[in-house]
């Protein structure tokens, strides 16, 4: 998957409170570090994150610029 495809699938997932579709995306061992928190590691501990990230709040990715260099 090229990664523009990769941020498209992440935006509509993520439009739409698609946990499974976001963490679907992950590795078993990846890490996402939001700015204001600290890392979560794997994903499964991922999903729990967008999973209690939606329960408290309507939330929408906006995509304003999006750029793909080599590989």
């Amino acid at each position: 998957m090229e990664p523009k495809e990769v941020l498209r699938k992440f935006v509509e997932a993520f439009n739409n409170a698609d946990v499974d579709g976001l963490a679907d995306l992950y590795s078993d061992y990846a890490v996402n570090h939001q700015v204001a928190e600290k890392p979560v590691k794997g994903r499964e501990a991922i999903r729990r994150m967008f999973a209690n990230g939606f329960a408290q709040a309507k939330m929408t990715c906006i995509v304003e610029n999006m750029f793909e260099d080599g590989e």
